[in-house]
């Protein structure tokens, strides 16, 4: 028996199959097994009238380790969930807290399903491009009807208790005991009433053979995503086996199908952006903050766009945040952005009035330093300057109280100024958000040379409270994201001055699997909001490389999208870009006052000099220890700026060139360029060593582990 991660015990002729696999009871090697042994114990034993399937802890099964895709295994999910489905006596799923995945398909053999009120049921595959694999393409459509699996499986969302008992996926919610109430519900099934086993249900499958534009319907939403990945289109096949085929068949299409995409290159790539996406939240040496640190109120200074979007973040997860702005006539402009950014999500159903009335009342806004004292954290979200942002914080060392953290939102601006116009500077990081602050999923944690480790830590927890992805940088220009990614711009805008136009970047970029090009992204963003950041570096910098496109346009007053022309122009009421003369005659200008050769550009040619020197940057960043990892930057790529998500991440996709082939090219453009495109000497030390971009680590000399293995720093404030 398998009774390390699962336990059996009797209670009262009813067997209790326990998964104790913590923290998530993730399908790992032995639980399945465990669950055969189990129910064919309890069927073999006279004193057992019924079981019941549960998790320990506050969830039921959180679906397969997905460590574990890729390699063979002993028992698949189709055998346990064969052997539930097939028991003799009734099995009745018990969940709490996950049940995703392989643990849903595990409850769909079940022969009855009660839920706590707090647990969360979905088919998650979708998302690490696979499909369900132990029947769920089969019976989700049985028990629930084509159009709710269809939902289900294509976008992987989870359901809560109430709306799962709508659609049919459980048949009670308990209340009490999860097992007890389960238990009892088992014993009245085994004293009389017949078993219904979800593959044999027919009623569903009679009902949506008559409507052949439920997966009709579905072919057509699924051709306009024109996703590059086969799952969907493999989901919908299977949704449409179940209608038509005998439930062996279609099994072993999904088997089929399954065993396919596991394989996949596209699969690989997003089990990688997976874990990526959890790696970063682990900061060496900092255990997870206790309850007592979390950050219960909130204070954001500065009510722009970025001020508004961090408000709104801290209401939407039930955090109460003040609103601090310097007249009334602004605190009231920030209020109504954040109204109207509600109404919008009201209008689009994706939010209730109700909704709407209690996220408002926890955003109050105030006019005095006085009044934020005391929150546990203030995020300083005001205009880039540095004169305007150091008398922020020095206002704010008078009046937070001494545990507050201090975080400033700046894009660029070194930490250590902030810090040193406080008394504390182990109290002050960098919470750099990405805009739509309320939408964007990268909070980009940044230490100072003074941040204590308990700052990095509680700020890290605070972002994740807020449903972002947090990754841990260390102060340089830029910081580890926009230092990262700022080569590409510079060869995109200098490819301009060589011959290329906006329109064929974005089309390369499109191409590649970015939702929208980055010329197009740079008129919604503003063309105005790094013209500042440039002049800043050229009067720091005399051999600073100009960008003379993106300034002209500037000057030009083309500041995109807010007034109708930049990279493109834009008719009234209408955000289609489209190609404008007046920019490819700027272009034409400036190559010939400076005398630049024209010449044309292969697509390949295009994607490599962007990429590829963004690549090389991360490397350098890595190399100086202002990133712990290249995941780190992979993860903040995938959700700062729109990396396509099938292709991993920034570093993970050089891999997939070659860092050989990264590193030639690089240094031919060195050859050619100059000092910009000289080559990281971690890049170069990768290529000699036979090693992986994305298995790069600071060295333990860089600013960030050097610091995290200190147990304090001077200037904290504990």
């Amino acid at each position: 028996m398998n009774d390390e991660v699962v336990s059996y015990e009797i209670r009262d002729r009813v067997g209790i199959i326990t998964l104790r696999n913590p923290p998530v009871n993730a399908l790992a090697p032995g639980v399945r097994e465990g669950i055969i042994d189990f129910v064919k114990a309890a069927n073999e034993d006279p004193v057992v009238d019924a079981i019941v399937l549960t998790g320990a802890g506050r969830n039921f099964m959180a679906g397969a380790d997905i460590r574990q895709f890729g390699k063979a295994r002993a028992v698949t999910t189709r055998a346990s969930a064969g052997a539930i489905e097939a028991s003799e006596k009734p099995v009745v799923a018990a969940m709490d807290g996950y049940c995703l995945g392989g643990g849903l398909e595990h409850a769909l053999a079940c022969h009855y399903r009660i839920a706590t009120p707090a647990a969360r049921l979905g088919l998650p595959e979708i998302k690490l491009g696979i499909i369900p694999a132990g029947g769920g393409t089969q019976r989700l459509p049985r028990l629930v009807g084509a159009e709710a699996a269809l939902d289900l499986i294509l976008s992987g969302r989870q359901v809560g208790a109430d709306e799962a008992l709508a659609l049919g996926l459980i048949d009670e919610i308990a209340a009490g005991d999860l097992v007890e109430f389960a238990a009892g519900v088992a014993r009245r099934i085994a004293s009389g009433r017949p078993l219904r086993r979800t593959s044999l249900l027919t009623a569903w499958q009679d009902a949506d053979r008559e409507k052949p534009e439920i997966i009709e319907a579905a072919r057509k939403t699924a051709a306009r995503r024109k996703s590059p990945l086969k799952a969907p289109g493999y989901a919908i096949e299977l949704v449409a086996a179940s209608l038509h085929a005998d439930f062996g068949p279609g099994l072993e299409l999904e088997h089929d199908r399954f065993s396919e995409l596991e394989h996949s290159d596209e699969s690989k790539a997003l089990r990688y952006a997976f874990f990526a996406e959890k790696t970063a939240g682990k900061i060496p040496g900092i255990a997870t903050p206790a309850a007592g640190d979390k950050v219960r109120r909130a204070a954001v200074v500065g009510g722009g766009t970025m001020g508004s979007g961090i408000a709104i973040a801290f209401a939407d997860v039930g955090i109460p945040v003040k609103m601090l702005e310097a007249t009334p006539e602004a605190l009231e402009r920030a209020m109504e952005r954040i109204r109207s950014t509600y109404e919008t999500r009201v209008q689009r159903k994706s939010l209730t009035p109700d909704q709407m009335r209690e996220r408002m009342a926890r955003i109050e806004p105030v006019s005095r330093y006085e009044s934020i004292g005391d929150c546990d954290a203030v995020i300083e979200a005001v205009f880039e300057r540095i004169d305007l942002k150091v008398d922020i914080f020095g206002k704010l060392d008078v009046v937070m109280k001494p545990d507050a953290l201090l975080l400033t939102n700046s894009s660029a601006i070194d930490i250590n100024v902030m810090a040193r116009a406080t008394k504390r500077p182990g109290s002050v990081a960098g919470a750099h958000f990405f805009a739509p602050a309320n939408v964007m999923k990268l909070c980009e944690i940044v230490a100072g040379d003074a941040t204590s480790i308990d700052t990095l830590g509680r700020a890290t927890a605070m972002g994740k409270a807020l449903g972002k992805i947090s990754v841990v940088a260390g102060s340089c220009d830029g910081f580890a994201a926009n230092r990262s990614r700022a080569p590409l711009v510079t060869e995109m805008m200098l490819l301009l001055e060589e011959g290329a136009l906006p329109w064929q970047i974005d089309k390369v970029m499109m191409d590649f699997g970015y939702p929208m090009g980055p010329f197009a992204v740079s008129d919604l963003s503003g063309l105005d909001v790094s013209y500042d950041t440039r002049k800043r570096r050229a009067a720091a910098d005399p051999t600073y490389r100009k960008l003379h496109v993106p300034d002209r346009l500037v000057e030009m007053g083309r500041y995109g999208q807010k007034n109708g022309t930049g990279w493109y122009r834009y008719e009234k009421n209408d955000r289609t870009p489209r190609p404008d003369a007046v920019v490819s005659q700027v272009i034409a200008d400036i190559a010939r006052e400076f005398d630049i050769p024209q010449r044309e550009f292969t697509d390949e040619e295009i994607l490599h000099r962007l990429l590829f020197a963004s690549v090389n940057e991360a490397c350098k960043i890595i190399d100086e220890g202002k990133s712990f990892r290249a995941s780190d930057i992979d993860a903040m790529w995938l959700n700062g700026f729109g990396f396509p998500r099938h292709r991993g991440g920034l570093m993970y996709w050089a891999d997939g060139v070659g860092a050989p082939v990264v590193l030639r090219e690089v240094q031919a453009w060195h050859d050619r360029y100059g000092k910009r495109w000289k080559p990281s000497p971690l890049l170069a030390r990768i290529v000699a060593q036979d090693g992986r971009l994305r298995d790069a680590a600071a060295p333990d000399t860089g600013t960030l582990p050097s610091l995290v293995r200190q147990p304090s720093t001077p200037g904290t404030t504990k």
